[in-house]
């Protein structure tokens, strides 16, 4: 009798602890921006090729009357509100054009599930492209946005781009076997 109540408490924990084994390695489904379940859009965005949203936010002066137009990427953990590194002041004098945008699957971007470094790469070759940026902008990335400026350096290396990233890329750029360009 003993024995088949320890079978049972037995049993019972084991099938509690699949259960909460699979939920944890399951991934909810996405809650997408702007679908009937989903939170409301409160950004600005921009339709990509393949239907999927990338959510930006601009900083400086107008991109007409900018002598310097950048891309900033953000790491792990946060998103477009990001950008803005400089007073107005500053941003004024010298020209600056700004713009930060919500990776795929951040913030009110929609998430890409074959994301790689080179889609997005070119995620931010067609918001460039969309946004009128031109030809030739600088890419900024902090942390894990580092990689993301490897990747435009390596993928869309026919535009022109500036490098500047955090010290804590290194390891992710280790991290995901990235190399130089």
């Amino acid at each position: 009798m003993l024995s088949s109540v320890r079978r049972l408490i037995f049993g019972v924990v084991l099938i509690g602890f699949l259960a909460w084994a699979f939920q944890t390695i399951v991934p909810p489904p996405p809650n997408i921006c702007g679908t009937p379940n989903g939170p409301p859009v409160t950004a600005t965005r921009i339709k990509l090729r393949d239907g999927r949203h990338l959510a930006y936010a601009e900083y400086g002066v107008p991109k007409e009357r900018a002598k310097y137009k950048f891309v900033f990427f953000h790491g792990f953990g946060f998103g477009r509100n990001d950008g803005s590194f400089a007073t107005p002041e500053i941003t004024e004098e010298l020209g600056l054009y700004l713009v930060s945008f919500d990776r795929p699957g951040y913030g009110e971007s929609d998430p890409d599930p074959k994301r790689t470094l080179k889609s997005t790469a070119f995620d931010v070759e067609e918001l460039a492209d969309q946004l009128g940026l031109g030809s030739k902008f600088y890419v900024i990335g902090n942390s894990m946005g580092g990689q993301v400026v490897w990747a435009c350096l390596k993928f869309i290396s026919h535009r022109r781009f500036l490098q500047c990233f955090s010290f804590a890329c290194f390891a992710c750029m280790y991290a995901f076997g990235c190399s130089v360009p």
